[in-house]
């Protein structure tokens, strides 16, 4: 979806970059200002630019509708098409350069953090919206059905063009989004000295990609949870409430996202 892709790609991109976070961090010193010439970058671009750039602007021609949220039609004017079509590009872009500059800064952390903020926009978007209707947006096939809201649509949904669309380009880059970062991940502890991988963190390796759910997944409950919040008490008072409960709850040292963040960092925190 246009509102939701722009923070998506953000955080594909900063997440390429925090799997290949050693790799980054052994680059010669010499090289720490031309990240664009690593071949962790030109991987995220590659996949940016030949895969998720072009199935965004599918889905925008195919069903216009439900890819702007309900808000736009065919007859949107092309400088936006193409402005969108770019954004799914420099936004990676974007997100791969801002997780490096912390990687190199020694901020593994943060720059995973950078991953989770895109995700938890992404999510927020898609379940709160801008006016408390995201989730209905999107489980809404055509602009009738979303005029004509009632919670049988997700099921209508589910097995609509749009959705076996999706399923379609998912089945393609989510499992190869999930091979690059989870090898990279591999390939990078191999190079702290220890005498394998399986020496390091054995029961992480097992688990790579089941660890990076639990932390997206933890971003869609934090999104959940802060469009409970706005509903319940209003943008300002859930904003700073949620932001309490965030760090305590996930981000500060020894929270739930951090937990997880470090074993997937192989445990050597920043």
């Amino acid at each position: 979806m246009v509102q939701v892709d722009v923070f998506w790609t953000y955080a594909i991109g900063a997440g390429f970059a925090v799997a290949a976070s050693r790799q980054i961090e052994k680059e010669p010193e010499e090289d720490k200002g031309a990240w664009y010439k690593s071949p962790y970058f030109a991987a995220n671009l590659l996949f940016l630019s030949v895969l998720f750039a072009p199935s965004g602007v599918c889905l925008l021609w195919a069903f216009p509708s439900w890819e702007t949220m309900h808000v736009g039609d065919r007859n949107m004017p092309a400088w936006f098409v193409t402005l969108f079509a770019s954004t799914n590009i420099t936004q990676g872009v974007l997100g791969y350069w801002v997780a490096h500059k912390l990687i190199r800064a020694g901020s593994r952390y943060l720059a995973l953090l950078q991953m989770l903020l895109g995700y938890f926009l992404l999510f927020f978007i898609l379940v709160h919206g801008w006016d408390g209707t995201g989730y209905q947006r999107f489980f809404s096939a055509t602009k009738v059905d979303f005029a004509n809201w009632d919670i049988t649509n997700a099921m209508h949904w589910l097995v609509s063009d749009v959705a076996l669309t999706l399923y379609l380009f998912g089945i393609i880059m989510i499992p190869l989004m999930l091979y690059l970062m989870t090898s990279w991940l591999r390939s990078g502890a191999g190079r702290t000295g220890a005498e394998s991988v399986q020496d390091e963190a054995p029961e992480m390796w097992v688990n790579a990609k089941l660890i990076l759910f639990i932390i997206l997944g933890g971003a869609l409950v934090m999104a959940i949870t802060a469009s409970l919040l706005v509903h319940l008490v209003g943008w300002w008072i859930a904003l700073a409430v949620f932001s309490a409960l965030a760090y305590v709850a996930a981000l500060r040292k020894g929270g739930y996202v951090h937990r997880w963040a470090m074993k997937l960092l192989s445990a050597r925190g920043d």
